[in-house]
Parts: structure tokens; C-alpha cells; sequence
């Protein structure tokens, strides 16, 4: 009898194992609450919790690949990666390729931080740096950019520019609202940084590659019921200590 079990579990095994992968990018621009990358691999966060549990539902392993953003896009292109998630479509209006979008799973906040919490207009500051990070793209400012009113004082990561902003070597910086909430877990009330200005809000979502190879419709429902259970907003509270409230302006129909 047991040598049967044994011989069963060693076929489901065996099935288990001759699935593919779904290939997972991770930007390492990220920082927590949304990715922890310790020695070059993800560990916790929003987005390893959601994509480790997709792949498990859609009965496939699953694999991180760790890339600088700017090439995250290429490694879709060219193969090396299938599942691109917390993108929008106006980052990528222009891809090449066959790709479909799945449901916008998260509303992704761009705040303009400080540390005093006096509100204030972009346009209206003066002339100086301002934390942003490496190779990420900030429309709302652009033009002050441009104008140089203000200067980029890039940070490999998100983390990193809100700790260069506290140590004070900046007066403001660009953070999203869960990054500045999980860096302000950690600080006293008085010590903690503000957002002082919305920069922008858009939804982002997971783009995968229309590949006849890969369990695309299959990833599309999952991704639908994961959200609409509450279980991706559940693990946006885990994380941040507040689950969002669901935002009208996003559609959920049956892709």
C-alpha cells in the first residue's frame, strides 16, 4: 500500500514538474511594501504574494526574473519573461508584440513628499533637486524638468529616495502612497514624511504575451477572481495597513 502512494505521488509530482513556468518580471526599482528583492530574488510584498499565489491557481511554478525597469519591456519582447505586472497602458501605448491586458488590479498614487506638512503647487516651488528614481517618468513634472526649475536627484529605488529625503538632502521627492506609508511604519509621528501634493493616479494592471504556449485566458479569469474575492485588496492592507476602498473609475468585465 505504501509503495503505491508513493508511486502516485511521485507521477503527481512528476505532472507538476513538466509544467513551464509562468516567467514573472521584478523590477528592481521596487522597494516594499510592493517587492522585497533580497540577493537578487523577491521574497515578500504585494506583488510576489499576488503573482506566487496566480501562478499556484493557474497550476503552473512559478519564476521571478529581477530586471532593471528599463529592460523589463525588452524581455517581454524578445521571450525572456511572460507576465509583466503594475504597468499601465500609457507606459506602454506603443509596444510591439501581441499582448493583452488584464484587469486594472490597483490604483497607483503618485505623491509629491516633504518633510513638513504644508501643502503646496509644483509650479510654484523654487528652482531645486528633487528626489525621483532612475528611469522612471513623471509627466505631471516634466515640464519643470524641462525648464529646469526643477532637477532630477535620481535613487536606484523608491526606498532610497524617501531616505535620502528624511537625511535631508532634498526638501521634496516623488514617492507613491504605499511606499510612503511602509517607510512611515517605522517613524515616530513627528518624524514621519507627508504627502503635499497629488501628482497623478492610474490604474496599473499585468500585461501578458499572447502566446498560444501559454495559459493566457486561464491568467485573465484568475487575475479577475483574485480581485474581485478581495484577495489582491486583502494583500494590499496586509501590507500597508489599509485595504483600498474599490475605486468606481475601474472596470472589471470578463476579458
Amino acid at each position: 500500500m505504501r509503495s503505491a502512494w508513493g508511486a502516485l505521488l511521485l507521477v503527481t509530482m512528476e505532472g507538476l514538474a513538466a509544467e513551464p513556468p509562468l516567467r514573472f518580471s521584478i523590477a528592481d526599482s521596487w522597494a516594499m511594501p510592493v517587492v522585497q528583492i533580497e540577493r537578487g530574488r523577491p521574497t515578500q510584498g504585494i506583488l510576489h504574494d499576488m503573482l506566487a499565489s496566480l501562478a499556484t491557481q493557474v497550476g503552473r511554478p512559478a519564476e521571478f526574473h529581477v530586471l532593471a525597469r528599463a529592460r523589463v519591456q525588452a524581455a517581454m519582447d524578445h521571450k525572456e519573461i511572460d507576465i509583466r505586472c503594475y504597468a499601465a497602458k500609457s507606459w506602454l501605448a506603443n509596444q510591439p508584440g501581441d499582448y493583452l491586458w488584464s484587469v486594472p488590479l490597483f490604483v497607483q498614487r503618485d505623491l509629491l513628499v516633504a518633510r513638513e506638512h504644508l501643502p503646496i503647487t509644483p509650479k510654484d516651488l523654487s528652482p531645486q533637486p528633487i528626489g525621483t528614481v532612475l528611469s522612471y517618468t513623471y509627466p505631471s513634472l516634466q515640464p519643470l524638468f524641462d525648464s529646469h526649475q526643477l532637477l532630477r536627484d535620481d535613487a536606484r529605488n523608491q526606498e532610497q529616495v524617501l531616505q535620502k529625503l528624511w537625511a535631508g538632502r532634498y526638501r521634496y521627492a516623488v514617492s507613491n502612497q504605499w511606499t510612503l506609508d511602509w517607510f512611515n511604519q517605522t517613524l515616530p509621528a513627528d518624524q514621519q514624511l507627508h504627502g503635499v501634493a497629488v501628482l497623478q493616479e492610474q490604474a496599473v494592471g499585468c500585461i501578458i504575451r499572447n502566446d498560444p504556449a501559454l495559459p493566457v485566458q486561464r491568467v485573465l479569469r484568475t487575475l479577475l477572481r483574485m480581485k474581485m474575492s478581495g484577495e489582491i485588496d486583502d494583500l494590499i492592507g496586509l501590507y500597508t495597513g489599509r485595504r483600498p476602498t474599490e475605486d468606481p473609475s475601474l472596470s472589471y468585465e470578463t476579458p
